[in-house]
This record gives C-alpha cells, sequence and structure tokens, in this order.
C-alpha cells in the first residue's frame, strides 16, 4: 500500500478546504454533500451522537450561524491507498475561551467523489 501518494494527498486536501469553507459559510447543502448519503455515515460531535447521513443533515439545517469562526492549525491529511484518507486537525474558536478543538475526518473515494464516512469533533481544556 502507498502512504500519501503526492495526488491523493493533494485531492483531500482540496476536499478538506472546500469542508472547511463551507463550514465557516454555514453551507448546509456542501456539508451535507461532503458527507457519504449512507446510514452508516457517522459523525461524534462536541454535544451530539449522530448516525447516518439523515441524522447529520438535520443537524447542519438545525445549527446555528453564531460562533462558527475558528482557526486552524496542526492540520495532517494522511492518504493510505488511493481511496481513503484521514484529515486531522486542531482548531480554535472565539466562542471557546481556553479550549482547544479537535476533528478527526475519514475520507473515502467513492463514484461521486471524496467523502466523510466518519467524523469525531470534541474539544479539551488547552494545555498552558
Amino acid at each position: 500500500m502507498q502512504i500519501d501518494t503526492p495526488e491523493v494527498v493533494a485531492e483531500v486536501t482540496a476536499a478538506f478546504e472546500r469542508y472547511e469553507q463551507a463550514l465557516l459559510a454555514n453551507d448546509v447543502n456542501t456539508l451535507t454533500e461532503l458527507f457519504h448519503d449512507d446510514p452508516r455515515t457517522i459523525r461524534y460531535g462536541g454535544a451530539e451522537i449522530l448516525y447516518g447521513a439523515k441524522e447529520i443533515h438535520a443537524f447542519r439545517a438545525a445549527r446555528s450561524p453564531v460562533g462558527l469562526t475558528r482557526t486552524l492549525s496542526r492540520t495532517v491529511i494522511t492518504a493510505y491507498g488511493r481511496d481513503c484518507a484521514v484529515a486531522s486537525t486542531l482548531f480554535h474558536r472565539p466562542s471557546m475561551p481556553g479550549q482547544v478543538g479537535r476533528q478527526m475526518q475519514t475520507w473515502a473515494r467513492l463514484p461521486q467523489g471524496w467523502r466523510i464516512v466518519a467524523a469525531h469533533v470534541s474539544s479539551i481544556p488547552e494545555a498552558n
């Protein structure tokens, strides 16, 4: 298995950046598109447990657009072969003082393109 084939990392990086832009703009349609439309797609969030694309979409559609601004750091995208990758990043939000957010996404190449098939978002107290 090839790890970190440059063109695959570039493709997933572009998809990840598209996701980030959609998140900050609260672009629910793009966020919904980027999650695999399947009942086995899972997103564990800071305060929610979502099973399936329908629950993820409902969460996105109901979420307030206030306080979504954030900055990313230590983003790592690792490709495993040509069809699977993991994106991990830390984030900071003005609305979360003293906390550091953590986000991991598993991306799969599907007939529709790169899609998130599993995601986890959480936060912890920031180390001094």
